[in-house]
């Protein structure tokens, strides 16, 4: 499977959430690579992997980071594919609102696509969106499992309506 998309983190310490992304793209039949790069700690290696990421053909790139965030914005600011930011709930984070905040409020000009607060889940799955509007088979596997996120919630609703909310709560 080819490699399209690139996860980044600006810390291994990210990794529990942004692993949420990649089993996203395991599941949706993309092909990724992760690895950790830090705006603040290795800029150089942020510039060579945002620089270097289309001619290895890296179609999106999703970026996690916590505290002031400013990988995904960094990113985006040095190529031309779309960047997903993935903003994380930090040891040095005020409640994760500064990273939501240094991700969400870019500059005219370098859009970030920014998913809820570590929403690394829903980055994993608008990657293979974005992938899968020119990839015949990833979009199959969207429509596959949207149809399963539909029967999931037939199936509780008809469980709810049989047995009635208060037997359900207690089950």
């Amino acid at each position: 499977m080819d490699i399209q998309v690139g996860i980044i983190m600006g810390s291994k310490s990210d990794l529990p959430i942004m692993a949420e992304a990649a089993q996203a793209l395991e599941e949706l039949g993309v092909g990724y690579e992760l690895t950790v790069v830090s705006a603040h700690r290795t800029p150089e290696r942020m510039v060579e992997y945002a620089t270097s990421a289309r001619e290895r053909g890296i179609k999106v790139i999703i970026a996690g980071a916590g505290g002031a965030a400013h990988l995904p914005g960094m990113v985006a600011s040095m190529t031309s594919l779309p960047v997903i930011g993935v903003p994380i709930k930090s040891s040095n984070s005020i409640d994760g609102w500064d990273s939501v905040l240094s991700i969400l409020q870019m500059p005219g000009g370098i859009p970030v696509a920014t998913v809820a607060l570590n929403g690394a889940k829903n980055a994993g799955i608008l990657a293979a969106s974005i992938i899968g509007a020119f990839d015949a088979q990833v979009g199959k596997n969207l429509d596959q499992f949207k149809e399963g996120l539909k029967k999931k919630v037939i199936e509780s609703a008809e469980e709810l309506e049989a047995k009635g909310w208060k037997r359900f709560l207690s089950e």
